[in-house]
């Protein structure tokens, strides 16, 4: 098994903590990681990606051309990684925001539409999480409950309160999706 998935958005959208929560879950299952973070020198309202590849094998190359799943959370990302999913991969998007709906009919499209389903949450940091939920429904990788022990290492302690919300956020996410 091995995953290569693109994660691309606007800084401060929680694109690279997603990244990185993917990544800490795929080491708490025991799998070769990468987790390279791509960014401008903007905080925030700058594009920013990650790739993250997971897999049973070594991994040789952390570099990467084309995705098995492109999660993409702003139109200058669907314009810059539609085109590099591969063909019969999965294309994750939210339509907020989004002017050109995806066009590609050789990869399975899944609309989430995580900004409203945030709003429902009364929260709008557990937007990238719901986002995360929609991708280990469409794409099983890694166990939720690794995913939920990782977040409980990135997340800073005086912030574990917050996890029940950021699972309650994860499982809406798999709904939506």
């Amino acid at each position: 098994m091995k995953e290569e998935i693109v994660i691309a958005g606007f800084g401060g959208q929680g694109v690279l903590s997603m990244g990185k929560i993917l990544a800490y879950a795929g080491l708490m299952d025991n799998l070769e990681v990468t987790w390279m973070p791509s960014y401008g020198p903007e905080q925030r309202g700058g594009t920013a990606n990650v790739t993250v590849i997971l897999s049973d094998s070594p991994i040789s190359s952390p570099v990467l051309d084309t995705y098995d799943t492109a999660v993409v959370l702003n139109q200058q990302s669907l314009d810059k990684f539609e085109p590099k999913v591969k063909p019969g991969g999965t294309l994750i998007y939210d339509p907020s925001g989004i002017h050109r709906l995806p066009e590609r009919t050789d990869i399975r499209v899944v609309p989430v539409d995580a900004m409203e389903a945030a709003i429902e949450l009364k929260n709008s940091k557990t937007y990238n999480m719901i986002l995360l939920g929609a991708l280990l429904k469409c794409r099983p990788i890694v166990e939720i409950d690794a995913v939920l022990r990782g977040l409980k290492k990135t997340l800073p302690e005086r912030h574990h309160h917050l996890l029940p919300l950021n699972e309650q956020a994860l499982r809406k996410g798999m709904e939506l999706a």
